[in-house]
C-alpha cells in the first residue's frame, strides 16, 4: 500500500510516518509538508492508494484541499488524521467526502484499525463527547450539527448498534446492501445507478430505505451512523457485508 501523509509538522510527519510503516512491511509513506508539495507528488504518482491529511497546513486550509482532491481524485480515498477531535469538525470532514477521521491522540492500534478499515471500503469515525463543545452547540448552524449528531448516536445506542454483529441486523436487501456501500464511498445517485446498472429513480428508492433502517435523514447522518456501528466490531461487520453483496 502507498500513502500519501500531509503535515505541515516536521517532527509529527516524521514520527507519523515512522508509525504507519511500522503497521506493515509493504506499506510505503511518502511524506508532504504542505498542500503544494502534496500536490506536485499525486502529479508525480498515479499509484497512491490512500491519502492522510492534516487539517492545518501552513499553505491551505486542509477542508479545501479535502474539497480539491475528493473533486481531481475521486477514487481515492481521504483519511483526515487532526489534532481537532471535535464533533463538527468530524462531521464536516465526512461531509466533504473524507473516508475517515482520526486523531492524533489516538494509539497505534486504533490507527491501524481505521486504516484497514477504510482500505476494506468502509469508514472511520472516532467515538465523539457531545459535551466538549458547549460554544460550538451553542452557535447557529454549528449547534444544529451538534444537535444532529446527539441524535444519530442516541439512535444508535437505541437500536441496540453498538451490540450488533453484523450489517444484517439491519434487515438490507442484497441491493439496498450495495448502494449503502456505494453511498458511504460518497457517490452521487446517478453514479450508483451507472455502476450497479439501475435506473436512478431506482437508487432514490434504495436510499430512501437505507436511511429508514438506520433511523437517519440524510447521507451524513448515515455515514456517521455506520462508522459508529462499525468502530466497534469492524472486521466481524465488514466480512459479513462484503461477502453478502450482490454487485
Amino acid at each position: 500500500m502507498k500513502v500519501l501523509l500531509i503535515d505541515d509538522h516536521p517532527l509529527i510527519l516524521s514520527a507519523l510516518k515512522t508509525v504507519i510503516e511500522g503497521l506493515d512491511e509493504s506499506v510505503e509513506v511518502i511524506g508532504a509538508d504542505s498542500a503544494a508539495a502534496a500536490r506536485l507528488e499525486l502529479g508525480k504518482h498515479a499509484d497512491f492508494d490512500l491519502v492522510l491529511l492534516d487539517l492545518q497546513l501552513g499553505d491551505a486550509s486542509g477542508f479545501d484541499v479535502l474539497d480539491e482532491f475528493r473533486a481531481a481524485y475521486p477514487a481515492l480515498p481521504v483519511v483526515v488524521i487532526s489534532a481537532s477531535d471535535r464533533a463538527s469538525d468530524v462531521i464536516r470532514a465526512i461531509d466533504q467526502g473524507a473516508m475517515g477521521f482520526v486523531p492524533k491522540r489516538a494509539g497505534t492500534e486504533l490507527l491501524s484499525q481505521a486504516l484497514k478499515l477504510v482500505m476494506a471500503g468502509g469508514i472511520y469515525v472516532p467515538p465523539m463527547n457531545l459535551g466538549a463543545e458547549p460554544s460550538v452547540a451553542a452557535s447557529g448552524k454549528a449547534g444544529s450539527t451538534q444537535a444532529k449528531l446527539a441524535q444519530i448516536q442516541q439512535q444508535a445506542m437505541a437500536s441496540n448498534y453498538q451490540a450488533s454483529t453484523g450489517l444484517e441486523s439491519l434487515a438490507l436487501t442484497p441491493r439496498q446492501t450495495d448502494v449503502l456501500a456505494l453511498l458511504l464511498q460518497g457517490k452521487p445517485n446517478k453514479i450508483i445507478a451507472r455502476e450497479l446498472g439501475i435506473t436512478v429513480e431506482t437508487v432514490k428508492d434504495h436510499v430512501a430505505a437505507v436511511l429508514k433502517a438506520l433511523g437517519v435523514g440524510s447521507r451524513t447522518q448515515a455515514v456517521l451512523a455506520v462508522g459508529q456501528m462499525v468502530q466497534h466490531q469492524p472486521e466481524t461487520m465488514f466480512s459479513t457485508w462484503r461477502g453478502g453483496t450482490a454487485s
